[in-house]
């Protein structure tokens, strides 16, 4: 249940990047996972929802097999990326009656913040030696029911989240017939700034760390003044946003699409987040002066933040 798309908060230099014996186990696996989700949608004859969901719990089982055998479930990182535009791909190859604008508007958005994400990963990845610090701390308070609970927690809970927030791609690139609208307009505005604020939200970290004294030094300028998790705000906004495409290809509302905006708030609001700043606080003494000022996820915008992010 923990896995999340937010930054690592250590560092990296050039020697800590993976290998590329590393990467090509991490395409093996996914790869294998993929031909698997392929041959369940090919033997199944049930609603394409209803496909998607089979295919994407075999392909998870694929990567959860991938991780015992190399003791490590961070393994499963990147499909939180991977599996929305394979999604997508999938509902586009199905005969509907959905706008070809609104598909291409979607579509644009699933490619664009994969790329970001998968991107993100990639580049602070390091390799097989490397496994998220939540899940060592699991591994060594559970003992032997760890590899159950990361199958249950780390790789199926999930996976079921990132399906429930792609639930809302079905009206929108194949069953809705309603003509292109501002709900449309809105949910891709929503979805474009979502994915900018998480780019930029990149970049400063990403610099930040290159140039920081101290791994104790806490990153308060630019978006990062705005609030404190600007990646998590522009990720909920990207599911937000695709919920609107559904809404506006359906009406409202394809049933259980609000369940993916839904999940994601109650992951990042309820778990992620006060994990994370349990950890920060802990480790960085100048972060309780930043939670101080700073809001957790509605952006308080002040000019000096303004001059900080075109600085």
């Amino acid at each position: 249940m923990l896995k999340d798309p937010g930054p690592r908060y250590g560092g990296w230099g050039i020697s800590d990047r993976a290998s590329t014996r590393d990467y090509s186990l991490i395409l093996t696996g996914y790869l294998v996972a993929i031909a698997a989700a392929i041959a369940t949608i090919r033997i199944s004859d049930a609603h394409p929802l209803l496909e998607v969901l089979a295919a994407d719990v075999v392909a998870t089982g694929v990567i959860f097999a991938f991780s015992v055998t190399f003791r490590n479930s961070s393994f499963y990182d990147a499909y939180w990326s991977v599996a929305p535009p394979l999604i997508a791909l999938y509902f586009l190859l199905l005969p509907g009656s959905a706008a070809g604008e609104r598909q291409l508007l979607v579509v644009f958005l699933v490619v664009l913040w994969a790329v970001r994400l998968t991107g993100n990963w990639a580049y602070g990845w390091t390799g097989m030696k490397h496994e998220d610090w939540r899940y060592e701390n699991l591994a060594a308070s559970s003992g032997r029911l760890w590899w159950p609970l990361s199958f249950l927690g780390i790789h199926l809970f999930p996976t079921l989240m990132v399906y429930a927030g792609c639930i809302a791609l079905y009206p929108a690139l194949v069953a809705g017939d309603r003509p292109l609208g501002w709900v449309d307009a809105l949910g891709f505005g929503v979805g474009l700034a979502a994915v900018g604020l998480e780019f930029q939200a990149d970049r400063e970290l990403h610099r930040f760390r290159r140039v920081r004294g101290s791994r104790a030094d806490v990153l308060d300028t630019g978006v990062w003044a705005w609030c404190r998790h600007p990646n998590y705000l522009g990720e909920i906004g990207f599911w937000v946003s695709l919920f609107l495409f559904g809404v506006a290809a359906w009406g409202w509302v394809y049933p259980w699409s609000w369940l993916g905006p839904a999940v994601m708030i109650i992951l990042f609001v309820g778990i992620s987040i006060p994990m994370i700043e349990k950890k920060l606080t802990a480790d960085k003494p100048a972060y309780a002066s930043y939670r101080s000022r700073t809001s957790m996820l509605i952006p308080r915008f002040s000019r000096a933040s303004n001059q900080d992010l075109s600085g």
